[in-house]
């Protein structure tokens, strides 16, 4: 075991685990938004970062393994003007309405974003059946490439494309969806922390005013379309399943699902 000491506590973790690990050991609530427990950390959003005395720079959390005798701070004037300012260059760049986390880090951290701008106008794209893309929310976490590469699904289908301003996601050779790689599981919407990716049942009814998330009701269940046995968790508004997802610690789906298990519900609903 590895201990390291936390805002004044000390906290024992198991070799090879994060700050972050150490952080929620110690029931620390620590903001992340490219973070997943699924995922390999990439370390892009800086939302997590802390500061850990000797560094000459604050670190992630979410991707610096924790090391015996570390002294680290999470919540430093240090730290909260960095979450600040991240926040507010997220939050005048992007649009995040759709995004609760980062909305209430937001708030959590007095962040300001109009005072450097205000936010592009939503630019949804319609190019499929399935779901909506909308890249004036993207934070460019990274969360859906890694879902659609290596660390889910291995399709490839997407990655990052040009350079700071000029980055964004894109399919290979920037080719249409509908022509791309793309087998439509919507592992990349389970992933996206902030509606870039939504599923198109959910985008109409926000478009439409309709979408109350608040009186929805969860039910799991098994999907019906082959034997794997992966996990469903059923959204259901107005006695009609308005969204399907997998629980990320269901030991055989670990949140990802195949077209047919996060799309192909609508059957049920068939009058």
């Amino acid at each position: 075991m590895i201990e390291l000491t936390v805002d004044g506590n000390a906290v024992q973790v198991e070799e090879g685990a994060t700050i972050l690990d150490a952080c929620r050991r110690a029931q620390i609530d620590t903001p992340t938004l490219c973070y997943g427990d699924t995922l390999t950390p990439v370390n892009v959003c800086r939302v997590c970062v802390v500061e850990l005395e000797g560094a000459r720079t604050l670190v992630p959390s979410c991707s610096r393994r924790a090391e015996d005798g570390m002294v680290v701070h999470t919540d430093s004037e240090r730290v909260r003007t960095s979450r600040r300012m991240v926040m507010e260059l997220l939050g005048s760049s992007t649009d995040l309405s759709t995004a609760p986390d980062a909305l209430a880090y937001i708030e959590r951290y007095d962040a300001d974003p109009a005072r450097l701008g205000a936010p592009p106008a939503p630019a949804p794209k319609l190019d499929n059946d399935l779901y909506m893309r909308d890249y004036s929310k993207c934070i460019l976490c990274y969360k859906c490439v890694e879902a659609c590469g290596v660390d889910h699904q291995n399709t490839f289908a997407i990655a990052v494309a040009g350079r700071g301003i000029g980055a964004h996601i894109s399919t290979e050779l920037d080719v249409p969806l509908p022509e791309s790689a793309c087998v439509y599981c919507g592992n990349c919407i389970a992933v996206c922390p902030t509606g870039a990716l939504m599923p198109t049942s959910e985008f109409e009814l926000r478009q439409a005013g309709e979408w109350r998330e608040e009186e929805q009701t969860e039910v799991d269940t098994v999907c019906p379309y082959c034997g794997v046995g992966c996990n469903l968790t059923l959204h259901v508004q107005d006695d009609e399943i308005v969204k399907v997802t997998s629980p990320d610690d269901h030991d055989v789906t670990r949140g990802n699902l195949c077209i047919k298990g996060r799309f192909g519900f609508q059957y049920v609903q068939n009058k």
